[in-house]
């Protein structure tokens, strides 16, 4: 069995799950997703136990970014484990710049892999780390919302936050 240890933080898109493993954060989920996240960590861990922790640092970060500073998440250290795939492509979610997008396409051919797009997409609908590996910033071929994990309507929000559009 393995340890992880989770907080609960509220924030302006509903209240955010997240889960650590040692000192790196493995999971960043939305309350209503919960049983998404834990589904991610069981294919992952086999059998985990929650212990409820404050992660206080990561709490100043997060509020931080809804603040408005939007490169405080750069730093923050992950472990979604994950394929090799699957690591190479949120690897890449992470240098999509704060206030921009990218296609699945965009960055199928920034991981080497141009006719991976749909291999890309299905990666990074299994991110276990929303906002920190930002895959909000991932839209379709004609600049289109597509789907996100945590629903159009806070990937919109994301989206507009990191934009500086007024919500």
């Amino acid at each position: 069995m393995t340890e992880l240890y989770y907080d609960e933080i509220d924030s302006p898109i509903g209240t955010i799950l997240t889960a650590w493993h040692d000192d790196a954060l493995c999971a960043l989920d939305y309350e209503d997703y919960r049983e998404r996240m834990l589904q991610l960590l069981r294919a992952r861990f086999d059998e985990v136990e929650l212990r409820p922790r404050r992660q206080m640092e990561f709490r100043s970060n997060l509020r931080d970014y809804f603040a408005g500073d939007l490169a405080v998440l750069n730093g923050v250290v992950i472990d979604g484990g994950g394929t090799a795939f699957q690591r190479t492509t949120w690897a890449a979610l992470r240098t999509i710049p704060v206030g921009r997008t990218a296609t699945y396409g965009e960055i199928a051919a920034k991981i080497g892999s141009p006719a991976a797009a749909r291999a890309v997409g299905l990666a990074n609908s299994l991110n276990p780390i929303a906002i920190v590996v930002p895959c909000h910033r991932v839209v379709g071929a004609n600049g289109k919302l597509t789907g996100y994990a945590g629903g159009l309507d806070r990937k919109r929000w994301l989206l507009n936050h990191e934009s500086g559009a007024k919500l």
